[in-house]
């Protein structure tokens, strides 16, 4: 039985909110950046991440000759940069100087420097749908910050990062707000009762 209070939405939309990436690849030896959303975790060990490409990509083309891509976390003060990458293709537009690129271990995943968090991948699988590719990519090497880190660990207040949404036609940027309990705490008072 339905819920009185219900109501049915177009199921192609994707109402979660998602962390903005910038994948950077080698395409014909230059780097290229795009701004990417559907990326996640899909295993732990090894860490494999997937990021969700539309074929029409020109970095995806670069991650096929090199199979190595680099992950790329911007802070909020790069939305601008970030967005740019996503309007214009590498077929058109050098995107080679929007951002200072360096390189770690694997020499064919340019990465971003002002990007509070980058990760260097290789290329476990690639999965052709139909409009898209999932690529899954084992993390070899993730770089930061001292200051973006708390305890050792990983800080979203510290590093700030852009998170997207698209609950209708048009999408936005947002910032992370403020937290709401601890991760497999809240609930246990659930457990006792």
């Amino acid at each position: 039985m339905m819920s009185m209070n219900k109501i049915e939405v177009k199921p192609e939309l994707a109402p979660f909110p998602k962390p903005v990436t910038i994948i950077g690849s080698l395409v014909d030896g230059r780097p290229n950046f795009a701004n990417i959303v559907w990326v996640n975790r899909m295993n732990r060990s090894p860490n494999i991440w997937a990021v969700s490409i539309n074929h029409k990509h020109h970095t995806l083309k670069g991650i096929k000759q090199n199979n190595t891509f680099s992950v790329n976390i911007p802070d909020t003060q790069l939305a601008e940069k970030t967005d740019f990458v996503g309007l214009v293709s590498g077929r058109d537009v050098d995107k080679s100087t929007v951002f200072d690129v360096f390189y770690g271990s694997l020499k064919t995943a340019p990465m971003i420097q002002e990007c509070p968090i980058t990760a260097e991948c290789t290329v476990h699988e690639i999965i052709d749908l139909s409009d898209h590719a999932v690529v899954l990519g084992v993390v070899k090497h993730i770089y930061s910050e001292e200051q973006y880190l708390t305890d050792g660990h990983l800080d979203p207040k510290r590093f700030d990062p852009i998170v997207f949404t698209r609950p209708g036609p048009i999408g936005r940027y947002w910032k992370l707000g403020s937290g709401v309990g601890q991760a497999w705490s809240i609930g246990k008072k659930l457990i006792d009762e």
